[in-house]
């Protein structure tokens, strides 16, 4: 027995030593999709997609493909229409712009992506990510999915779109294309998985490696998962040779990454249910200049990289909303829903407080704007707030939610006078109030917890009268992932108005925690 200890002892702090087999896959439990990944230097930089929110295309960072933080994002708002600013009953949810591309090229980088809300494609670019000072050019038309490339003959490309991909050629102060330039560069280019093709070839990502171009792409077979096929020329223009290169689980969509030492990895994601699609990492080796991709095909359980530290505070965080001088009015990891509008909300009008006031009368709390938002994250998370409504109106609604189509929340409803705690989950078609109890307090405490282990997608909610003794309320929301936001479900701070305007609510706190109870 004692012999036995020994070994594992052995192990255990040889393992720590090494620093092998430490890193788990996912790398990142939460929603982080259409990753696009550079390494300058010892440095990992990661664009990814938050369609409608704002401020759009997040850039995160890292030193080791692990643990990651919000560096920057390319744009405030991506531009001024009814549907990005949820005005005259439109809306860009699962709209705003999609998978980015993000390059490095002498000394600038470069962020691409597309919106098919205002028909344009859009080139972003900054000597310093993490100045958060970008430089916006914007052409049409829509260029979906696109790849952008600098070649080493000083020319460069696009290509885009799906099952048939396409190939443009940008001007060289990239404010658009070369006329005459577009062409089809390969022609059914889910081929490789089959002929029966629920999902085609789409989310090009080019890279060049020893001279050779190597095009991914995901595609989805009939009945099959998500796969990842890979294209292979000489020359850019072709012609290329396709292989299904990997199909496990259902990881698919992104490209590849290697490290100072060598090594080479694919970086994917993987639909996850109500958490959203979340980044894996697998290994990659070379075969006869083909990637290949995965542990005998697999997705590893485990990485040889350092453990991950979790999500808070470089992915998620907690807020105190109490500012100091030269300190920006929000952290990297708050997005609005749609555009916001700077009138009406404030962390300085009341010191240590985030005030949402109300300008316009709204039917539900997918309709306001000025709805403050981070990732909710799994296997587990919770999230908790402590709300002033002492300055709320007849008809208003302030509380925490849960954002999705099929949203729930814990908040507070001032009608006919009174003053009610109540939980709402969106079902059925229309919100239905699950519980509603009449409160005379002028500060409510609210939290809501995730539990998406084996997938459960369930979530709960809890108010508190004192910050201390918690009760649980209302029904369990059983969370789904539409596509009409398709987006992993987020943490929200909200206020909105059904009768009159000018109200407010003043949120204390915004605390964020790896738990399910309060």
């Amino acid at each position: 027995m004692k012999i036995y200890l020994k070994i594992l002892l052995v192990l255990f702090f040889s393992e720590i030593a090494t620093g092998q087999e430490t890193a788990k896959n996912p790398i990142i439990y939460a929603d982080v999709p259409d990753m696009s990944m550079i390494r300058v230097e010892n440095t990992y930089y990661m664009s990814s997609t938050t369609m409608h929110m704002n401020p759009g295309v997040p850039i995160m960072k890292s030193t080791d493909l692990i643990n990651w933080e919000l560096a920057s994002y390319a744009y405030e708002t991506l531009g001024n229409t009814d549907a990005l600013n949820l005005e005259s009953g439109e809306n860009a949810y699962g709209k705003g712009s999609w998978a980015s591309s993000l390059r490095y090229h002498e000394g600038t980088f470069y962020v691409s992506t597309f919106s098919s809300t205002t028909g344009k494609t859009y080139i972003f670019s900054t000597d310093t990510i993490e100045s958060g000072k970008w430089k916006e050019l914007s052409f049409k038309p829509s260029f979906h999915d696109n790849t952008l490339f600098f070649d080493d003959d000083g020319k460069i490309y696009m290509i885009y779109g799906g099952g048939d991909l396409k190939i443009v050629e940008l001007k060289e102060n990239l404010s658009g294309f070369k006329e005459g330039t577009k062409r089809t560069l390969i022609t059914n280019a889910s081929a490789p998985a089959g002929n029966d093709i629920a999902l085609p070839a789409e989310g090009s990502q080019l890279f060049k490696v020893k001279g050779k171009y190597y095009l991914f792409n995901i595609t989805w077979p009939k009945g099959g998962m998500r796969t990842v096929v890979v294209h292979r020329a000489d020359k850019i223009g072709g012609p290329y040779e396709g292989r299904l290169t990997f199909q496990d689980k259902g990881v698919a969509q992104g490209g590849l990454i290697d490290t100072p030492d060598g090594k080479w990895f694919a970086y994917l994601f993987k639909d996850n249910g109500a958490v959203g699609r979340i980044p894996y990492l697998v290994p990659v080796h070379w075969e006869n200049n083909w990637p290949v991709l995965g542990v005998n095909g697999k997705v590893p359980s485990t990485l040889n990289l350092p453990a991950s530290n979790g999500l808070i505070p470089g992915i998620v965080n907690s807020d105190e909303f109490n500012r100091e001088a030269n300190e920006p009015f929000l952290p990297l990891v708050w997005q609005w829903n749609h555009n916001p509008d700077e009138v009406y909300w404030s962390v300085t009008d009341r010191r240590g407080y985030l005030r949402l006031t109300t300008n316009r009368l709204d039917s539900s709390v997918v309709a306001t704007k000025n709805t403050l938002t981070q990732r909710t994250f799994g296997p587990i998370c919770n999230g908790s707030t402590a709300v002033d409504i002492a300055a709320m109106k007849e008809g208003d609604v302030a509380g925490l939610v849960l954002l999705q189509e099929y949203y729930g929340y814990v908040g507070v409803q001032y009608k006919n006078g009174k003053k009610y705690i109540v939980q709402v989950n969106y079902e059925s078609g229309k919100p239905t109030i699950h519980a509603k109890i009449p409160i005379t307090a002028n500060t409510v405490y609210l939290s809501a917890a995730c539990n998406y282990r084996e997938m459960k997608d369930t979530a709960q909610f809890y108010y508190s009268l004192d910050g201390k003794s918690w009760h649980s309320i209302g029904n369990q929301l059983k969370m789904k992932y539409t596509l009409s936001h398709f987006m992993g479900y987020r943490f929200g701070l909200f206020n909105y108005a059904t009768k009159t305007t000018g109200g407010y609510a003043d949120f204390n706190y915004f605390h964020i925690k790896e738990q399910l109870a309060p």
